[in-house]
């Protein structure tokens, strides 16, 4: 069993930025820092209201990380510019005005044209494109019929429960499984931190994990080198 991927998400990074609108810190510099630790990519979300990541730090982490992981909704002008800039993955998630972070998985449960629509210009434009959805069968059945090749799958009820029982990892361990057995690639990402990641990484079908809160988090206590590192620990 390989390893699995750690993508650094550096939403946060832009959030303090964003903070004083001003040019520090900057999420090229966080980028890079974080691959120097050991990162397998970088994760953005570059949200319609625009709260944390810009445009222009898409168009920069594009042209200078490995692997770029673009978290997009199916809003017109940032699927332009991801077509545009064909990162490594587009992983499309639901996106509402008023959240503070994604609440949920994407609903697959009806015809969602745009949905179809968005997957088919990302395909053209070369990425690899995942969806991220809750851990429900159904949900994975629906990601599957869409022709994608991989989902990420919501750990947030994990996130807020795993002190209380297992039943939102065996939720967790089913779906992946399940997932796998239809041939799609397994990621996993939401409310991840030091103390739960651990029981997560063990899940053999999953290949990549997303976090990005808690280690921005941590960072600003000791680095963003060594809170990677701390990371990439726990998960392999």
């Amino acid at each position: 069993m390989t390893p699995q991927r750690l993508y650094i998400n550096i939403d946060h990074v832009a959030t303090v930025r964003e903070a004083r609108r001003t040019d520090e810190p900057d999420p090229l510099e966080a980028a890079r820092l974080a691959e120097a630790a050991g990162a397998d990519g970088i994760t953005v979300h570059l949200r319609e209201d625009r709260r944390h990541i810009q445009d222009a730090d898409v168009e920069r982490l594009a042209a200078a990380v490995r692997m770029l992981n673009l978290e997009l909704a199916t809003s017109p002008d940032v699927l332009a510019q991801a077509c545009r800039l064909q990162p490594y993955q587009a992983t499309i998630v639901p996106e509402r005005r008023e959240e503070v972070t994604t609440e949920g998985g994407l609903d697959l449960g009806r015809p969602n044209p745009r949905l179809r629509e968005t997957i088919r210009r990302l395909d053209q434009a070369g990425a690899r494109i995942s969806l991220f959805i809750d851990p429900e069968p159904a949900a994975l059945d629906a990601a599957k019929d869409l022709g994608v090749p991989a989902v990420e799958l919501h750990t947030g009820r994990y996130a807020h429960t795993w002190r209380e029982g297992d039943a939102a990892l065996d939720e967790l361990r089913r779906a992946a499984r399940h997932a796998a057995d239809m041939g799609l690639f397994v990621h996993a990402g939401h409310g991840l931190t030091y103390a739960n990641v651990v029981p997560v990484a063990a899940i053999p079908e999953i290949e990549e994990l997303n976090i990005g809160h808690s280690i921005v988090s941590r960072a600003v206590m000791v680095g963003m080198r060594a809170a990677v590192a701390e990371m990439l620990h726990l998960v392999r």
